[in-house]
């Protein structure tokens, strides 16, 4: 794949786990990244410096994307930074699993405003500051496919993104962006895994046709195809990344 030393990438929720894999591998492919953290600023800031090591261009940047304030900042500490965006990857997420009849309304809100509340706003800043030939890249989840027990709040919200994601592509494809959503299956990061036990990892590692959780850097590969100029004829599509299990 060609560098892409003009383009910046702001990555949310990129402390950890996928975000930190797409970081890493969008800098590779050269372009300039925003790290975004709400909590982890060691982490965050520990990524920026081995981005930097390594030669690429990284800034770490405190923003709570449940904040309407916190998308116009990024984008503003962007521009200061690179000049620009190109490229919003709505990574940041969180899981709460509850049946419906026993989800509170603080499990249920809390979800809405990160899951939700967090894409369309970045969706939103993005749709006024991307510029023209952009990429867009959404995070819904296959469990919007699977409709297991326990997930419908999650699912839901993933669901609702997936939405928002195709709506998006007719209204910004005439200035030339894309906008897609990867729907990952269980990766192996601390979202999965919190919660569940050695039993309940294992049964779902078996019930994936290639027998293993996912990668991050499987997830990070997907997104750097969806960041790229290769993409250009890709828009308004939810991709499943699970290794074909659903």
């Amino acid at each position: 794949m060609t560098t892409q030393t003009n383009r910046v990438a702001i990555i949310t929720g990129s402390s950890r786990g996928i975000g930190t894999a797409i970081a890493r591998r969008l800098s590779k492919d050269g372009i300039a990244v925003v790290i975004n953290y709400a909590g982890g600023k060691q982490a965050a800031e520990d990524l920026a410096g081995d981005i930097a090591s390594d030669g690429g261009r990284a800034i770490a940047v405190q923003a709570d994307i449940t904040d309407p304030a916190a998308l116009p900042n990024l984008f503003d500490a962007a521009a200061a930074a690179f000049g620009g965006v190109d490229i919003l990857v709505n990574n940041a997420g969180i899981m709460a699993l509850a049946p419906i009849a026993q989800s509170d309304d603080a499990l249920y809100q809390r979800q809405v405003d990160i899951n939700l509340g967090g894409v369309f706003r970045g969706m939103r800043e993005a749709g006024r500051r991307l510029r023209d030939g952009g990429r867009i890249i959404n995070f819904s989840s296959s469990v919007v496919g699977l409709y297991q027990p326990t997930y419908g709040v999650y699912a839901a919200t993933k669901a609702a993104v997936e939405a928002l994601t195709h709506i998006a592509a007719k209204e910004l494809g005439p200035r030339g962006i894309t906008v897609n959503a990867i729907a990952p299956g269980p990766v192996e990061t601390d979202l999965f895994l919190t919660g569940k036990t050695d039993a309940q990892v294992e049964a779902i590692t078996k019930l994936n046709p290639q027998g293993r959780l996912g990668q991050p850097e499987d997830i990070a590969g997907l997104a750097a195809f969806l960041a790229s100029p290769d993409s250009g004829w890709v828009s308004g599509q939810t991709i499943r990344a699970n290794g074909g299990a659903v």
